[in-house]
């Protein structure tokens, strides 16, 4: 490595000051910060990701970085004596939704297993198709469809789900949905999930519309 490279990286890091932080921090309560839209920012946060952890450590809230996968966000810290209050808002997600999480976790698995690429891309006929094979019969097709697109919609809401531009029904999957989706949530998931099958393979057969209660709450990104 060239001499002076190194010298003009130290001095670039030594420069960015801590005055910096604020604007660092107030962008990661707005939300997910993610390095390929907001580069800038993204910088100045790996400069500064010490002091942004001990900064939001004061709040009772973590940094979540992941330099490799291009994303940082705000996530409550366990506390389980209710003493701190909650500055990020904690969502209760419907069984449907937490269905479609958990089946695109697991196809982001297999996509990272056996594709070399960076970036999951799917239809929605494709994520449809992924869903269908753990809803109960109907006769009302038509209904079923119309909810898979909503809860498609939710999930694009919440983040985890980016719509392709200038390609109507394509979705890219969005990689911090590792981060929210690890080995805990699913393991509860699982849980609810095997409970849901029971339900529509008890003696009366399958039920249209059966649906599992409210089943995971979370620190959304």
């Amino acid at each position: 490595m060239n001499p002076t490279e190194t010298l003009d990286a130290t001095e670039t890091t030594e420069s960015r000051t801590p005055g910096e932080l604020p604007g660092v921090v107030t962008r990661l309560f707005r939300g997910v910060l993610y390095a390929e839209s907001d580069e800038k920012v993204w910088q100045s946060l790996i400069g500064l990701e010490s002091q942004a952890r001990d900064y939001v450590s004061v709040l009772g809230l973590d940094l979540i970085l992941d330099e490799s996968e291009g994303y940082a966000f705000l996530r409550s810290r366990e506390d389980p004596e209710g003493d701190l209050p909650r500055l990020i808002q904690r969502r209760r997600l419907t069984f449907d939704v937490s269905l479609l999480l958990a089946l695109l976790r697991g196809r982001m698995l297999e996509f990272d297993t056996n594709s070399s690429e960076l970036r999951l891309v799917m239809t929605e006929q494709e994520i449809v198709d992924m869903v269908a094979v753990f809803l109960p019969e109907s006769s009302n097709q038509a209904k079923i469809l119309d909810k898979l697109g909503t809860n498609i919609k939710k999930v694009v809401e919440l983040g985890f789900l980016r719509r392709m531009s200038g390609q109507t029904g394509t979705y890219e999957v969005a990689r911090i949905l590792k981060a929210y989706v690890d080995a805990q949530w699913l393991e509860e998931f699982d849980a609810r999930l095997a409970d849901y099958r029971a339900s529509l393979e008890g003696p009366t057969g399958p039920t249209a519309g059966t649906t599992a209660p409210n089943t995971t709450e979370g620190d959304l990104p």
